[in-house]
């Protein structure tokens, strides 16, 4: 009888379980915003696969639009401004780049809030305050922080490339419902369709590289978008290269443990 009770007890809850799958799944078939969501498009980088490494050329050019375009709004907490000695930049160009910021600080004297220049082991610090006053200088929007924004989203870099090259005009056949209300712009690869984000990549020229890479909208979104892998992930060259290494010497342990298992044995097969 208890076996009996506990089998029925099962399939109600594996019965449950698909009814709740099916619900889920025609909810989401007649969502009319997911319905019109497209899927992050293709994106190739370099560090893509268990192969992948870093195009530094590459990330200096992301950074630079990072640094020109995105980090009016979005800050890039995580990442100390020393690291960017590890794509290519040398001591003295790091210590300009932090020369550059201003970070929060306390007048020793008098234990009031103050600021000082950054130096080289400060992180890159927000451009607000706190989150109120992001709020309140961009409509009630509060801009992500980067740091992690290729983890933190389905399709890492290539949404970002995506909803960098997505913005588009609002469609004719769009409802009423699903069309932005004022303020808001309209992108089909953010996931309410509508974002308060204005197209931060709008033209040609707005980023000028210093090795000439002509900077179209497609080649700065790609470049940003490689740039924050890397910032989200700094450690991927040498986890891979731990990997390999660690791969390696499996290999060769078994092969040493296959040898000496026939040597150890072989006199043995057979009793």
């Amino acid at each position: 009888m208890v076996r009996i009770f506990g089998f029925l007890a099962g399939l109600g809850f594996v019965s449950a379980l698909l009814w709740a799958v099916a619900t889920t799944s025609l909810t989401i078939e007649h969502d009319p915003v997911h319905a019109r969501v497209q899927t992050p498009r293709a994106l190739a980088l370099a560090s893509d696969g268990v192969l992948g490494h870093f195009d530094r050329g590459q990330l200096q050019r992301g950074f630079k639009v990072y640094k020109e375009v995105c980090a009016a709004c979005h800050g890039l907490s995580l990442v100390a401004i020393h690291d960017m000695e590890d794509l290519g930049y040398s001591e003295d160009q790091v210590k300009a780049l932090a020369a550059e910021f201003t970070v929060p600080s306390i007048n020793p004297d008098t234990g009031e809030a103050a600021t000082r220049p950054a130096v080289p082991s400060d992180n890159f610090p927000s451009p607000y305050p706190n989150e109120v006053a992001a709020r309140a200088a961009n409509g009630n929007a509060l801009p992500p922080d980067l740091s992690l924004i290729t983890k933190a989203r389905h399709g890492g870099a290539a949404y970002v490339y995506s909803l960098l090259t997505g913005y588009r005009a609002v469609p004719a056949d769009l409802p009423a419902a699903l069309r932005p209300a004022t303020g808001l712009h309209y992108n089909p690869w953010f996931a309410t369709l509508n974002i308060a984000m204005p197209a931060p990549l709008a033209s040609e020229g707005q980023v000028t590289f210093d090795d000439g890479t002509r900077a179209t909208v497609d080649q700065m979104s790609r470049d940003v978008s490689a740039f924050l892998v890397w910032a989200a992930e700094p450690e991927l060259e040498t986890r891979h290269a731990a990997g390999w290494t660690i791969l390696g010497f499996l290999l060769v342990l078994t092969v040493l443990a296959y040898l000496s298992y026939r040597s150890i044995w072989a006199e043995k097969k057979g009793h």
